[in-house]
This record gives C-alpha cells, structure tokens and sequence, in this order.
C-alpha cells in the first residue's frame, strides 16, 4: 500500500514538473526574420562578432554554446578569419536596454533590423542602428559577411526564472525554437 501511494505522488510531482516545462516552454514568443532571397545552403563558415563585457559571462557562454550547437548541426563550422555569417546575440534579464550596431560590418551605419517597428534611431549615413531589447528578450542575429547585411534574426522573450538551472532551460529551449526556423535543417534528421 505505501509503495502504491509512494509511486502515485512521484507520478504526480512528475506531471506536475513537466506540466511547468511545457507550459513555460509554450509561454516563449520567439520570432524569427530572414531574407528569402539568400541561399542560406551557402553558408559554410561562421565566427562572434566582438563581444563586449557583459553583466553575467557565465549565462552568456550558455546561450553562445546552444547557439553553436545549432550552427554546427547544420553544418556551419566556426573559424576565426574570413568567416560567411557573423554571430552577435543581445539580451536583457533585467531591465530594457538599447543596443547599438557598430560600424564593423558596413561603413554607411551598421544594420537595420528587418522589423523597423524594433529599430529606435534608424541608421544614417556616419551613424550607427540602434535597437531596443525588452527584459526577457534574446536577439541572435546572423549578418551575411559578403554583402555586409543582416541574413536572420531571431527574437525569443520569455519570463525569465531565477532558477539557474530552469533558466539555462529557458535558454536552450529558446535558441532550439529559433533555429527551428533556419533555412536549413539540422544534419542527420
């Protein structure tokens, strides 16, 4: 009778725990742009944009690993030097933050985002793009080296948790949702 009881409140406390997975994974609103018009099959290569510091290093490396994950798993590889795609990923736990494109990867004022409606300065010529992200919001974005422009971007926001594990979660549950979404499939699936 105990074992019954015992094994019937762990399958409960089981449901329970996975009922808040889903649901906090179906709460996530991602969103993801791309240009129709490039042959995303072409891109072979990949490497980070210049990285500031940021406020938490340790959550940073997370999301830029699971984001590496999907790259490689559709067959991008990352280099250090004359790459096809530049990697830059934003985001905000606390509070909304504007980011601002630097002149890296074009000289007439950074890149604009396909969504004006996300843009709060536009870019000018001897100026920079600059974008706000919301608290709970995760940016990557993919900018085509070749023609200096943005090729895909993904947006996920959620309520972030304070739970390092369940946040990490959050994250790599955010960035799969994302690539879901890239031109090009994962390898081997």
């Amino acid at each position: 009778m105990r074992y019954c009881r015992a094994r019937l409140i762990t399958c409960s406390v089981l449901q329970c725990a996975l009922l808040v997975l889903a649901a906090s994974a179906a709460a996530q609103k991602v969103k993801v742009e791309f240009d129709k018009s490039l042959d995303f099959g072409r891109f072979r290569t990949f490497t980070w944009a210049p990285r500031g510091a940021v406020s938490r290093p340790l959550l940073a490396d997370a999301i830029a690993g699971a984001i590496e994950e999907e790259l490689t798993a559709r067959g991008l590889q990352q280099v250090s030097e004359h790459p096809d795609l530049y990697v830059e990923m934003y985001g905000s736990m606390d509070s909304d933050m504007a980011v601002s494109y630097s002149d890296l990867y074009s000289g007439y004022g950074g890149i604009p985002p396909f969504d004006q409606s996300f843009m709060v300065w536009g870019a000018v010529p001897g100026s920079t793009t600059t974008v706000v992200v919301h608290k709970g919001q995760l940016v990557v974005d993919l900018i085509d080296a070749s023609q200096k422009k943005l090729a895909w971007r993904g947006v996920a926001r959620d309520n972030l948790s304070d739970n390092r594990m369940k946040l990490v979660t959050q994250i790599n549950t955010a960035v799969e949702k994302m690539f879901k979404k890239y031109p090009v499939p994962r390898s081997g699936r």
